[in-house]
């Protein structure tokens, strides 16, 4: 089973309710100050960490003195955005005495659903992360309308660990786990530890949300877990009101884990093997062993380009003589590609008008 201490990219996703007094409107501070000890503690084991965290529209709706209930799509758009920048401040100020700095990424489905997207987003975490910086990530309200939206940070979490890579992904609520069935309303429903696979028996267990404030309810952290522990990372429900939630959970506080069904490089790669290709870039030898040898494909190593792609699409790797090495997922367009093969990557910024990425496709986004 895992543990959080042997996490290497950690995802934790924090709920309204944790953060945010209903009644005032205002943070939890303590709770906040405690959370920020156990990301430094994780931070100095050398893992990374990821923050998705619920608040911003509690925190805006207080400020703009909206009525209490629901709220139409304008007036959460407009407390998302009044409540964004308190809920950044509150962050940074809350971890600067640990010497971490902060970030603040607000995305929308629409970020992972599109490709190209996709890959911007992954590689503006992985430049982050690489820098000791902790992200903190929010579903940007102020612009996603419900097509785009996905309604929750329960899966917007499982979206972003799948995105990192992490390993390990805890989402933090009201509740401390699965339970066979409602608690609240069954006096024999029996808490589970560890779920090692999501079938249809453990699906017809979840209910709905329990708080004004949460949106997900346990389908949605259901959801979150197949879309985690199909991507290799393993996840943890949590009850996360105490002061230190995360140190509580690596002493034993009861929780559900859901177990990896992979490893998170290992879905990643069968994820892009799977892809139809729409063109092809061919190497020459020395970039066809460079590849065999974990590196990322530079455009020296490419002699010839074809097909019509865009940025984030798949494309086949093809050897010396034709034979197929892997596909990957290709940073350039099929024109921008043609331009830059065979030169070095300190020529594509004279060749195309602006600085590029060094690879053409990253080792990361490569399945050989």
């Amino acid at each position: 089973m895992a543990t959080l201490s042997t996490a290497r990219t950690l995802v934790v996703k924090i709920g309204s309710a944790l953060l945010v007094n209903r009644e005032t409107g205002r943070l939890h501070g303590d709770w906040l100050h405690g959370l920020a000890e156990d990301v430094a503690t994780a931070r100095g084991r050398g893992a990374n960490v990821v923050l998705v965290s619920s608040g911003s529209i509690a925190l805006g709706r207080r400020v703009l003195k909206l009525p209490d209930g629901t709220l139409s799509l304008e007036q959460s758009q407009a407390a998302a955005a009044v409540g964004q920048i308190q809920l950044a401040r509150a962050y940074e100020e809350a971890l600067t005495p640990h010497g971490i700095t902060t970030a603040q990424v607000l995305v929308t489905a629409e970020d992972s659903a599109n490709r190209r997207r996709y890959l911007n987003s992954r590689a503006t975490f992985e430049q982050l992360l690489s820098l000791g910086v902790v992200p903190i990530v929010n579903e940007n309200d102020t612009v996603a309308t419900d097509e785009i939206r996905f309604g929750d940070n329960d899966r917007l979490a499982a979206q972003v660990a799948v995105t990192v890579g992490a390993d390990q992904l805890v989402l933090l609520s009201d509740v401390d786990g699965l339970y066979t069935a409602n608690p609240q309303v069954d006096p024999t429903a029996e808490h589970l530890p560890i779920v090692e696979a999501i079938t249809p028996k453990i699906e017809a267990m979840a209910g709905e949300a329990t708080s004004e404030t949460s949106k997900g309810g346990m389908r949605t952290k259901l959801l979150a877990a197949k879309t985690a522990t199909g991507s290799g990372c393993a996840m943890a429900i949590a009850e996360g009101s105490v002061i230190r939630p995360l140190q509580a959970i690596e002493n034993g506080a009861r929780a559900t884990w859901f177990l990896a069904q992979t490893d998170p490089q290992a879905a990643r790669k069968r994820w892009i093997a799977s892809m139809n290709p729409r063109g092809d870039v061919q190497v020459d030898a020395g970039a066809a062993h460079a590849l065999q040898q974990g590196k990322s494909l530079l455009p020296a190593g490419v002699t010839r380009v074809s097909g019509a792609f865009g940025r984030g699409d798949p494309v086949a790797i093809l050897g010396p003589d034709g034979e197929r090495l892997g596909h990957g997922l290709i940073r350039y367009t099929a024109d921008e590609a043609t331009a830059i093969k065979g030169c070095q990557s300190r020529q594509i910024e004279d060749i195309l008008g602006y600085p590029g990425r060094a690879a053409l496709i990253h080792r990361d986004d490569m399945a050989l």
